[in-house]
């Protein structure tokens, strides 16, 4: 019980930091969101947990925040603009994962307590950045697509929920089927492996549709940078 409780803590927290990162820097908030929870999603993705009776990983809900980000970047600025993001989050898992390679090549000090913990957390990233990397490449592009595609349907202010969550929901089961199939195929047994995919794609649903309020209130912000919603597309 207490996983779930916290859990639904942290999501609160996590998309509060979220807002307040828009509130207080505007656009370069978002792209600097960006940067932070792709790096942070694929280390919390390291430690499982279970909640309901079942395993999972963690970083989902920072993950999730990232569709909110380019979605919003969509919404304000245009698809230009949230695509200019995706390729910035994806620059900063490359660089994050060849430098955190680089460190772990070092050799320690003999009395040094930090190589065993950083091997731990870091040693498993090229696989787990091979699987995110392609998972977000393919997943980010197809929901700002996506978005752009719903939004030619449903274009009203009060229909932002439809353009979130229908691009979403596709994309994110796309992300889920490849990072899986990549980060942990061979790591655990089929039924294991088949728990996190399920898991980790109902999980996302659920934080998608939580995140929603959120995305409402981060639109309402007003910046002196902010277009028209009509940005080109």
């Amino acid at each position: 019980m207490f996983n779930i409780g916290w859990g639904i803590f942290y999501m609160l927290v996590n998309f509060s930091f979220f807002l307040l990162c828009y509130k207080l820097f505007g656009k370069k908030g978002l792209y600097a969101w960006i940067g932070v929870a792709t790096v942070v999603a694929n280390i919390q993705v390291v430690k499982t947990v279970e909640m309901f009776g079942i395993v999972m990983t963690l970083g989902n809900t920072m993950y999730v925040s990232l569709y909110l980000t380019s979605d919003l970047l969509n919404e304000k600025f245009g698809r230009q603009e949230a695509k200019k993001a995706v390729w910035f989050g994806f620059f900063t898992l490359i660089m994050t994962t060849i430098l955190m390679q680089m460190v772990l090549a070092f050799q320690p000090q003999e009395t040094d307590i930090a190589q065993g913990s950083l091997e731990t957390i870091f040693g498993l990233m090229p696989r787990l950045a091979l699987g995110s990397l392609t998972a977000y490449f393919v997943s980010q592009f197809l929901d700002v697509r996506l978005y752009a595609w719903i939004r030619k349907f449903y274009p009203k202010r009060n229909q932002l929920w439809i353009r979130n969550n229908g691009s979403t929901m596709v994309s994110s089961f796309v992300d889920t089927v490849i990072f899986c199939s990549i980060a942990f195929i061979g790591e655990y047994s089929l039924q294991v492996w088949f728990e996190i995919l399920l898991t980790t794609y109902v999980f996302k649903f659920v934080l998608t549709a939580a995140g929603t309020p959120f995305l409402y209130i981060a639109r309402n912000f007003r910046h002196e940078e902010d277009e028209p919603s009509t940005a080109p597309q």
